[in-house]
């Protein structure tokens, strides 16, 4: 699942040369989390082939075969979805005025992620939230705004004076040299920026983006441009005042005009929900995405390429391909990769998924708090919890608040995520235990205690949501790519949100940084 963050905070294609063009075949593929690997008892024939097959028909695989038709001009791409919907793990659901999503609830529009709305026919339906819509963190048993912007840090009360001081002297380089080993996000923030910021800002951020441990995830691999910084720039503002000059030096392309330009930071949907994009690229796909096709195997054929095999609605059906990109989950890659290589099965089954639920109700306009209210209205983007804050709750997003026409007048439409790394125990908890304890937690900070119960609108528990990206998570991401090459798997290639990242965003953004790679893969063997 793309992570619902709920804060503020590859390769390249190479021009081919000239020659002879030889037809290259790759298809796309996807898969869900059931598929089992081994190879199937008999392999049929191949019954097609495309220009190029990726393994999961989730935003990360459809945004990379819409990617090579738009960048790269490879236009025969198949798409193959193992259940019988698009999308992966967005789910937007539409009723009695409701609107709500029970996977990811938002973006940040980065022009990549902008870019792949208008070319998927959706500028027009891109939403976009309040910049200044304040964001929260429960400390104290008291909802605390989080700066939004320089100005606001001598005045905001989540940190205490001595705890600003600390952050500001580490940032510039007063503080203990770094270890000579990879750092957890904890250690990392701990040393450079000091405890306040760790335990009020940072630890709750993890918990909206990660639904993680900061003591066992990686900074440079869960937050890598900020662990850049230091490394660059000798201290987190040394490195980003290297940046702002390298920047200068080297000026981006001009921006595509076709581009909307959002004001500030803010984060970003479409006016029925995220559903739209993954549904808007399969509409395009048309006939090239096939649902309900479950990747049982995938063999080296006897030429170059690939078979994968597929148990269809119509049957046992085998793809002909000269390359794959494999979108799905890591622990699904794992089986299905196992009898190509051990190694690279065992790298890949190291990653740790823990349970996620989110849980969608809405209450009445009057059960808001008046404290909470600003200008008679609950504002904002949402809140976050620390874990010493005494609620289980991770974090609470104000739906209604941040994009229109996502409930009925006089209601509030609170969207809540529950379980992470520190609570997987969510898992053998019932629906209605997992709403009692959202309601039992809303009614500490955001809702009167007196307060009518909730209208329950939906309970969703992903058992394995949010890939962690533990110390460590690099090097088994390149143990496992660098036991595929070894083992002669040249042109299988691993992709999705385990790879390139959590958000949403950064899921679009490795769509076109695979898409690049598959590029120049097929490039480099049309033109001996």
């Amino acid at each position: 699942m793309a992570a619902a963050t709920i804060s503020t905070l590859p390769f390249f294609s190479t021009k081919p040369p000239r020659g002879r063009r030889i037809r290259i075949k790759c298809a796309i593929a996807t898969e869900s989390r059931d598929a089992g690997g081994g190879e199937a008892a008999a392999v049929p024939p191949p019954r097609m082939s495309a220009e190029c097959v990726v393994v999961g028909g989730g935003v990360s695989g459809l945004c990379t075969a819409q990617a090579l038709q738009t960048k790269h001009g490879i236009r025969d791409v198949l798409v193959t979805e193992a259940k019988g919907r698009v999308g992966g793990n967005i789910t937007t659901v539409e009723r009695d005025g409701y609107l709500w999503e029970e996977g990811p609830n938002s973006f940040q529009p980065s022009d990549p992620v902008l870019t792949m709305a208008v070319d998927s026919g959706l500028k027009e339906d891109l939403v976009f939230g309040d910049p200044n819509a304040p964001r929260f963190v429960l400390w104290e048993g008291k909802l605390r705004p989080v700066p939004s912007k320089p100005t606001d840090l001598p005045f905001f009360d989540l940190m205490s004076f001595p705890g600003k001081l600390r952050a500001g002297f580490g940032a510039i380089g007063i503080r203990p040299a770094p270890p000579g080993h990879e750092e957890s996000v904890e250690e990392f923030v701990r040393r450079n920026l000091g405890s306040e910021v760790f335990e009020r800002l940072i630890e709750p951020f993890c918990s909206g983006v990660y639904a993680g441990n900061p003591a066992k995830l990686s900074m440079k691999a869960a937050f890598g441009k900020v662990w850049k910084l230091e490394q660059n720039g000798g201290s987190i503002i040394g490195g980003t005042i290297k940046a702002i000059q390298e920047s200068k030096k080297n000026p981006k392309p001009p921006r595509d005009p076709r581009l909307p330009k959002p004001k500030g930071q803010t984060v970003a949907s479409f006016r029925k929900g995220l559903a739209m994009l993954p549904n808007a690229i399969s509409s395009r796909l048309g006939s090239k995405v096939k649902l309900s096709w479950k990747l049982t195997s995938i063999k080296k054929s006897d030429g170059q390429g690939y078979i994968l095999v597929y148990e269809t609605p119509e049957g046992l059906t085998s793809v002909q391909t000269n390359s794959v990109v494999m979108t799905i989950p890591s622990y699904i890659a794992s089986n299905i990769l196992r009898p190509l290589s051990n190694d690279a099965a065992d790298a890949l089954s190291k990653f740790y998924y823990p349970p996620v639920a989110a849980v969608t109700v809405s209450y009445a306009k009057e059960a808001i708090r008046k404290e909470c209210l600003i200008n008679g209205e609950l504002e904002g983007f949402g809140q976050l919890h620390p874990r010493s804050q005494g609620v289980e709750t991770l974090g609470t997003l104000y739906s209604s608040s941040l994009f229109p026409n996502r409930a009925p007048p006089g209601r509030v439409l609170l969207l809540n995520y529950i379980g992470g790394a520190v609570n997987a125990g969510i898992i053998s908890k019932s629906e209605n235990e997992l709403v009692a304890a959202v309601d039992r937690d809303l009614r500490k900070m955001l809702i009167n205690p007196s307060a009518e119960d909730p209208l329950v609108l939906g309970v969703r528990v992903w058992p394995q949501a949010i890939p962690q990206f533990l110390v460590g998570h690099l090097d088994h991401l390149e143990s496992a790519k660098a036991a595929l090459f070894k083992a002669g798997f040249e042109g299988l290639f691993l992709g999705g949100n385990y790879v390139a990242g959590v958000a949403l965003g950064r899921c679009v953004e490795g769509a076109y940084e695979s898409a690049s790679v598959v590029s120049k893969y097929l490039a480099k063997y049309a033109y001996k």
